[in-house]
């Protein structure tokens, strides 16, 4: 069949395709986990901005009806004195 020559000139030529191949999957998987990392990192932000528009705007409701409640009850309180 094939001699050791044409064997290891085979082997060495499927060796080299293995090693380009590594670098371009090594390289995709770098794009790809790049790609991961910086649309969570936008995603986690967002959310964390949200949140904290939402809380900010819960606090601030809440203090104005709050301050409504007791301006509605102050005077009240003051007639009967």
């Amino acid at each position: 069949m094939l001699n050791s020559r044409v064997k290891r000139v085979l082997l060495l030529i499927l060796a080299g395709c293995f090693v380009s191949t590594c670098g371009q999957i090594k390289e995709g998987g770098r794009t790809i986990g790049h790609t991961t990392r910086d649309v969570a990192r936008k995603i986690g932000h967002t959310t964390r901005d949200v949140t904290r528009e939402i809380g900010h705007g819960t606090r601030d409701a809440a203090k104005a009806v709050g301050e409504g409640v007791k301006n509605v009850v102050k005077p009240e309180a003051e007639d009967e004195n």
